[in-house]
């Protein structure tokens, strides 16, 4: 089954906190968070990290277990399956204005007729920010990340309102699923997309500590 996680990440703005989880990164995750500028980048990859191997201890899951993180704004995502073989991809993404460039560029022309198609301005963003976090969530799933054109596959809906692959590329042949995440807290989109049929519909919500991450609230 896949399960998904998101934390905060403005306790780590804390220099103190900030240090207490760092110095239990890999060499190579500190690197890469050296690299950063911005000390809210560094947050994210510091946080990011930090949530899976906690999680990694709390569930007892093995190296070999597939996962996929993510980072936007003040909070950072994780999913995971416990399927050895499953692909898993997510994404998470803060909403900020409608890009109406972006869309007609990088969303099929079916996808974009979607978008301009609805009511008003609000409806367009909420719509434009759906459609992002799903393709970028198989876009990882699959492993190419963005070395795979956005316009390769197509999101469509089903009868029930829930994102399916319309159209996907011939390399990756196999059945896909999502399932699209909300939190009253948390003001993005955020959205799971994997070969593996079991998917935990519940969001966890947790907080970052000194002693560690705490489950906090869930959510749909």
């Amino acid at each position: 089954m896949v399960k998904v996680w998101a934390a905060r990440i403005t306790p780590l703005f804390d220099k103190t906190n900030y240090a207490f989880y760092y110095e239990k990164l890999p060499e190579w995750r500190k690197e890469k968070a050296e690299r950063l500028k911005s000390e809210n980048a560094k947050a994210q990859s510091v946080g990011a990290w930090s949530l899976w191997t906690r999680l990694q201890q709390q569930e007892k899951l093995g190296e070999d277990t597939p996962f996929n993180l993510s980072h936007s704004g003040e909070y950072v995502l994780c999913a995971f399956s416990d399927c050895k073989e499953a692909q898993v991809g997510c994404d998470l993404e803060m909403i900020g204005e409608y890009r109406e460039k972006v869309a007609k560029r990088f969303f099929c022309g079916e996808e974009y007729a979607h978008i301009i198609g609805t009511d008003s301005e609000e409806e367009r963003k909420e719509l434009f920010y759906r459609y992002w976090v799903l393709k970028e969530s198989f876009m990882k799933a699959t492993r190419r990340g963005m070395g795979l054109s956005t316009r390769a596959f197509r999101i469509d809906w089903d009868s029930t309102g829930r994102p399916v692959l319309g159209k996907q590329p011939e390399e990756y042949p196999g059945i896909y699923h999502y399932c699209e995440y909300s939190h009253p807290q948390i003001p993005g989109r955020m959205a799971v997309c994997t070969t593996d049929p079991r998917i935990d519909e519940e969001l966890h919500l947790t907080e970052f500590d000194r002693e560690g991450v705490v489950d906090e609230a869930s959510g749909r």
